[in-house]
Order: structure tokens, then sequence, then C-alpha cells
């Protein structure tokens, strides 16, 4: 791994199934952290990666989702891994790796985004604020100063701080580029539950029963109607389903290994 990699990985050395877990945007593996410890997962080997350019790493110059998906798909191969689970942003890098036929293994999406339409509405406001001339840095500066402190109340309280803070320590103008190359792939791809069930594996789409990311009707008769589709709705959760009950997202990681057998 380059210098620009934060990974993470828990298990035994020769577990017999590796499972990669890739956060979402602003996040890096410490948002995984709860669910690694879960001992539903003991036996298995994970490895989470932070994707370069979040956490304080280092972004690579091509931040399309195409190139993340090679990225991580790359990474599982090196790993070994043959399950993937991703959180929001990282969950449609993983729809992209299955739908591009660079992993052809069980997917776990936490809170996928399925069209533009869906995402949250802050998102669109400083993708459209970080494309004007002047202001778009500094747009991004002050939410990233404002966003963490707002998502705390999302956090189990004995992580909240810790977590803010692992928001917060991202650079403005790297966000702002991967967010805009975020949204053209949205753009390419404007209906992105075709393209998962075309990909013809096993995947759990898991959302938190109040998730702020939306899911039309469309979408999700798309989703049922998809054979290897299954729809989870977690109780008591919202968009951050990882840190608020991990308990429940290590139960359907186990699901997911089932089926790699």
């Amino acid at each position: 791994m380059s210098e620009r990699w934060d990974v993470r990985r828990a298990g035994p050395e020769q577990a017999p199934h590796r499972v990669l877990m890739i956060p979402g945007g602003l996040c890096s593996t410490e948002f995984y952290a709860d669910v690694m410890a879960e001992p539903a997962l003991a036996e298995l080997g994970l490895v989470a990666a932070t994707m370069p350019g979040f956490g304080g790493t280092t972004a690579p110059e091509d931040v399309s989702m195409e190139h993340y998906a090679r990225l991580m798909a790359d990474l599982a191969a090196e790993s070994g891994c043959d399950v993937a689970v991703g959180h929001s942003l990282g969950a449609n890098v993983v729809i992209e790796m299955a739908a591009a036929g660079l992993f052809h293994g069980p997917l776990v999406l936490l809170s996928p985004t399925f069209s533009r339409g869906d995402e949250a509405k802050f998102l669109a406001v400083m993708n459209t604020l970080g494309r004007v001339p002047g202001l778009g840095i500094a747009a991004w500066t002050g939410m990233l100063k404002m966003l963490p402190k707002a998502m705390k109340r999302e956090m189990p309280a004995h992580r909240a701080e810790a977590l803010a803070a692992d928001m917060a320590d991202n650079d403005p103008a790297t966000c702002r580029r991967i967010v805009r190359r975020y949204y053209e792939y949205l753009d390419r791809y404007p209906a992105l539950v075709p393209r998962l069930c075309e990909a013809a594996v096993p995947a759990w789409v898991v959302r938190g029963d109040h998730d702020e990311i939306g899911l039309t009707d469309v979408e999700r008769r798309g989703l049922e109607a998809c054979p290897q589709v299954r729809m989870v709705t977690v109780p008591d959760a919202g968009h951050l389903v990882l840190v608020e009950q991990p308990a429940r997202v290590a139960d359907v990681i186990v699901d997911a290994v089932a089926a790699a057998r």
C-alpha cells in the first residue's frame, strides 16, 4: 500500500472468508470499528479501507467513481476478500465494482444512493456552490466545520466525539473535487437499480428506518423484483446505521458470507 491508504484489519490471518469494508464520504475506517468488534464476525478476516482522499489520506489524481471502484477492487483481490461492504458513497463504489465486473462476490450496501434525487439535499447544494469561482473552497471549509457537529446527534454518545473529529479531518478542496465527480457519475447512470440488478451478484440493501437518503417507489419495486437482492430495514437507525446498530449490520454480513460459500 502507498502512503495514501488507511487500512484497518481484524480477524484471523487464515480466515476462510475475508470482507472488504469501505466507509462513506468524509469517513475513515474508524466508522467500522464497532462493526468489526462484533463477536459474530470474530472468525472472519476483516479489511476496512478509507477511500483515498478522505479522513486525512491523500486523494488519487483521478477521483471518479470508476477509478475508486478499480482501486477498491484491486485491494479486495490483494487481500483475498470475497465479500464487499460499503456505506453511503462507499456503497456506491461497491455497486460500481460489481457492475463493472471487477468484483463477483456478495455485496452489503449500507444506505446507497440509487439516483441523483435520492441524495441528501445539502450535498447537492454543496456541489452547486463548489462550482462557483471564489466561493467553492470557502463553502466547503464552512461545511466541514458545521457538518460533524450536526451529525453528532446521529452517533452513539460514547462515540460521537471521536467520529465527529474524524469527519472534520478532511480537506475542503479534495472533498469539492470528489463530490463533483460523484455527481457526474450519477448523471452518467441516472438509474442505478438496473445497474445493480444486471451485475447478478447477491446483494443486501440495508437502510435505517429513518434514513434521510431517499428511495423512490420505483426504485424499491425494482429492487424487490431483483431475485438476488434482499432488502433489510433496520429499526432505530438513520443514515449512520453502521454506528447506530453495528450488531444488526454484522448479522447481515454473516448472511452475505454464507452466500459466498
